[in-house]
């Protein structure tokens, strides 16, 4: 049967609305007004409070006082400028957590990347320890837990669950040994690298070297899984997420990265791990951090380093006639700013690729200079969320990115744990010991 030249439109029209990308831009047609959304997001936040996936005051406090806390007031940290060389105040306190509806909090026992494996040890036990000290000196604010009953518990009792997540596989000094008795100080994440390649693991921002994991790292994942321990993809290369999504018996996190196709930074994840979040379970926590979610920012960042490095080239031994150009060189060409909606369009782009059940949020506070506009501390996170409900997110679907998304892989990684608790610990040496003399 031929069709009509009308009819052959409308079956055209009827195809085109038929498909996943006219569903999608269908979805967003119908506009929420801003009380709406407001209403809906906090609706949300009240009844699964923010989750956060990285806050690095740890090592603020390592940074401003030494991790001498005793009179440290984390009520109110507003006034820590006046001791910081260039006047920056932190980003976080227990007043400004409560005003940004978080429930739940990891905490970064972060160490730089440092090739000396002993001293990244013992820096890492001292951060556990003085983010310990922090949480038992505010125990009406803040209560220290490790699994995701408790998180729900201290969260009905009206304190900030609060975890330890290790940032840097250097952090266990090649040891699995080292990675279990972290674990039992209560340890509930590790990040595999940070900055830097590791012995047995690949960094995104530096060369390869294993092509991913090493057969070492391997087992690393495995000892995790086999502790309950989450696996922390944030920070490595794509070969060493693809490696580990090949190993891991339980679900991952990435716990502050945007989406590569949307900024295109080497810390971001790409679409071809986002489209195996599925079948693995795990969650991407979506980032705060300027230059990770907007490329705008990333580029001209770019711009600003390869104008640094003509300069230097040009007045070689002259540092004064750099400093000058680059500052002209701002001058005629202003920073873009990163908000709240950049945020957003990395969240858009994990659920259209992996679904909303594989979202999170992981805001890198105090960890990074300033967030977004709108976001520049902890107290943003309500405007991100009714940024959300204003782009057709329901209130189930807010809450699952809010906290039930990374409870459900908290659950799930215990659940593993628990299944093969009568398994040995794995017992690989990194390197062969040197035979006895």
């Amino acid at each position: 049967m031929q069709l009509s030249t009308p009819s052959r439109l409308a079956l055209a029209a009827a195809l085109v609305l038929a498909s996943p990308l006219a569903a999608q831009k269908a979805q967003k047609v119908p506009a929420i007004d801003e009380a709406t959304a407001t209403a809906t997001a906090n609706a949300a936040l009240e009844a699964a409070p923010v989750f956060d996936g990285h806050n690095d005051v740890p090592n603020q406090l390592r940074a401003r006082v030494a991790n001498q806390i005793n009179a440290f007031d984390f009520e109110d940290t507003t006034h820590t400028g006046e001791a910081h060389p260039q006047g920056a105040v932190m980003q976080t306190d227990l007043a400004r957590l409560r005003q940004g509806k978080v429930g739940a909090q990891f905490w970064s026992v972060y160490v730089p990347s440092n090739p000396d494996e002993a001293e990244a040890v013992q820096e890492v036990i001292e951060q556990i320890d003085v983010t310990k000290r922090l949480i038992a000196r505010n125990p009406d604010g803040l209560r220290f837990v490790t699994t995701a009953d408790q998180v729900e518990r201290a969260i009905a009792d009206g304190r900030i669950a609060s975890l330890l997540g290790m940032e840097g596989g250097h952090s266990i000094g090649s040891s699995l040994a080292v990675l279990r008795q972290l674990h039992a100080l209560g340890a509930r994440y590790m990040t595999l690298t940070h900055n830097s390649n590791i012995p047995w693991a690949d960094a995104a921002t530096d060369n390869p070297k294993f092509d991913g994991l090493s057969p070492f790292g391997m087992d690393v994942v495995r000892e995790m899984n086999r502790l309950g321990m989450l696996v922390d993809l944030s920070h490595v290369s794509e070969a060493t997420m693809m490696d580990a999504l090949d190993v891991a018996k339980a679900p991952v996190i990435f716990s502050h990265s945007g989406a590569r196709a949307v900024t295109g930074h080497p810390r971001n994840v790409p679409d071809s791990v986002l489209e195996r979040l599925p079948a693995n379970g795990g969650v991407v926590m979506v980032v705060a951090l300027p230059r990770f979610i907007n490329e705008d920012l990333r580029q001209w960042g770019a711009r600003r380093a390869a104008e640094e490095a003509r300069l230097k080239a040009l007045w070689l031994g002259q540092p004064t006639k750099v400093t000058e150009g680059l500052a002209a060189w701002g001058q005629a060409n202003s920073e873009p700013k990163a908000t709240i909606a950049d945020m957003a369009d990395h969240i858009d782009h994990i659920r259209k690729v992996a679904g909303v059940e594989h979202i999170g949020i992981g805001g890198d506070f105090d960890g990074m200079p300033s967030g977004p506009v709108g976001f520049e501390d902890v107290r943003g996170y309500p405007l991100l969320f009714a940024e959300l409900a204003k782009r057709g997110y329901s209130q189930a679907e807010l809450e699952m990115i809010a906290s039930r998304n990374i409870l459900r892989v908290m659950r799930a990684a215990e659940a593993y744990a628990a299944s093969v608790a009568g398994e040995p610990p794995i017992e690989t040496l990194i390197s062969a010991p040197a035979a006895p003399q």
